[in-house]
């Protein structure tokens, strides 16, 4: 079952993806969006790295809310210090130590912050133990530090890693 669907979790959100981004429920997009899909996750099975295991779904969907969360609030802010203008910005890097240990809990961490308007991931340590980060606007680089670590990375490391040495 494994070889002919290798990735049962990304083809359900493929499937759900296509039909919100058709915006129609039909059964010719539901067939093609099943076969999407299917076809994108056997096709990319070799590229993946690792196995992945959810080990606290619950977690992750509590993480996904936070995240959403944190999207709409930092859209909100980025255009609250637009409309401040340049001169009132406090623009910093700021370095995050990482404790994650797998690369697809360190890529999430890093897309999460990229994806968060306000923040951008800008380098990973080529011993992938500190991500550079960009703040658009922060007086306190330590808040912004513990506010990564706590918000992002505590989930992440217990949806991926917990158990895992």
């Amino acid at each position: 079952m494994r070889r002919f669907l290798p990735h049962p979790l990304l083809t359900l959100t493929l499937i759900i993806l296509w039909l919100l981004l058709v915006n129609q429920l039909s059964a010719g997009h539901l067939v093609l969006g099943a076969l999407l899909g299917w076809l994108i996750p056997f096709a990319t099975s070799g590229f993946w790295p690792e196995a992945i295991r959810i080990r606290h779904p619950l977690t992750l969907l509590h993480y996904l809310v936070i995240f959403l969360y944190d999207i709409v609030r930092g859209s909100f802010h980025v255009a609250y210090l637009i409309l401040l203008g340049p001169a009132r910005l406090r623009p910093a890097f700021v370095q995050v130590p990482v404790a994650l240990k797998t690369e697809l809990a360190i890529s999430l961490l890093a897309n999460t912050i990229s994806l968060t308007p306000g923040t951008v991931s800008v380098l990973l340590s080529e011993d992938k133990r500190t991500l550079i980060v960009h703040t658009l606007d922060t007086d306190d680089a330590e808040a912004v530090v513990a506010d990564i670590k706590q918000r992002y990375e505590a989930p992440l490391k217990k949806i991926f890693e917990e158990g895992v040495e």
